[in-house]
């Protein structure tokens, strides 16, 4: 189950785009208020500017500066503010008071019994994988009946810390290794191409009927749109319960799928983010490029 498994496609464009779009959007976060040219970018990285552009645009479709323009902090908060609307009322502005719907991966879902999670995986077997996506090395886990974990590994190297934080969450189950098994769900999840309502991705819930509950929630925020954690808890019927909500959003462990990255705070802060603030940010300034 070890070995090495090769295929004809890769998901990223660039093996190294998304190391040099880290370092961008990272540096963007920091100095964003200062506005910096292309030319302070690529010095501060140490790139050419003109293959930074080509590279940053080939990766997120659209220049450095518009990406910074599209995930800022403020950005976030002239959502909040469109029109100088209260914020039940934006938050319909945004989209979220259409009917629900899954959102652009047309996932369909289903989640455990209360009983399976009481047993923290106790006879379940998960087949894991990592394959590089357009947000750096990605952890894919699934069981039989669909994906179960995704998440992210920051650096070379860092893939064991990454498994132990997906495993820790269902200790008593068994892990296998299968890059093969889980290819197909990598290409399906990163490769807007695959998006077909007429084949959904499975996926399995496994937590909390609290949990559970919050993360079917954000399956019907659409792409290119956010939310609030208050309008969470105002969606699952408990309006007092948006610091437990964020807790929930916290520990989604389907990311990226389970778009968690498209909450916020209720002030329109990016908040935090498990996989990292850096990787929030890109995940929504991909998506803006695909709205």
């Amino acid at each position: 189950m070890n070995m090495e498994i090769k295929h004809t496609k890769d998901i990223t464009p660039v093996g190294t785009d998304y190391r040099i779009v880290s370092d961008v959007i990272a540096m963007l976060t920091e100095d964003y208020q200062d506005q910096p040219s292309l030319d302070a970018i690529a010095k501060r990285i140490g790139h050419d500017p003109i293959d930074l552009q080509k590279t940053f645009t080939r990766w997120a479709g659209l220049s450095p500066k518009a990406f910074l323009q599209a995930v800022t902090i403020d950005h976030a908060k002239r959502l909040l503010r469109d029109e100088n609307l209260p914020l039940l009322e934006t938050t319909y502005e945004l989209g979220l008071s259409s009917p629900g719907r899954l959102h652009d991966l047309f996932v369909t879902h289903e989640a455990m019994s209360p009983g399976e999670w009481k047993e923290r995986g106790k006879g379940l077997e998960i087949r894991y994988g990592f394959h590089d996506s357009p947000f750096g090395r990605a952890l894919l886990m699934i069981t039989e009946r669909g994906l179960c974990g995704l998440g992210f590994a920051d650096h070379a190297g860092s893939e064991a810390e990454a498994f132990r934080d997906m495993a820790d969450r269902w200790p008593e189950a068994s892990f296998i290794e299968d890059r093969e098994a889980v290819w197909p769900y990598a290409e399906r999840i990163f490769d807007p191409e695959k998006w077909d309502p007429k084949q959904p991705l499975r996926v399995v819930l496994i937590g909390t009927d609290f949990q559970i509950r919050v993360w079917e929630q954000l399956l019907e925020v659409p792409l290119g749109k956010l939310c609030t954690y208050s309008h969470l808890a105002n969606r699952i019927g408990s309006p007092k319960a948006s610091r437990a909500v964020g807790a929930a959003v916290g520990r989604n462990p389907v990311s990226f799928v389970v778009p968690c990255h498209r909450a916020i705070g209720k002030s329109g802060a990016l908040t935090g983010y498990h996989w990292g603030l850096t990787r929030k940010r890109a995940m929504l300034g991909w998506e803006a490029a695909r709205a």
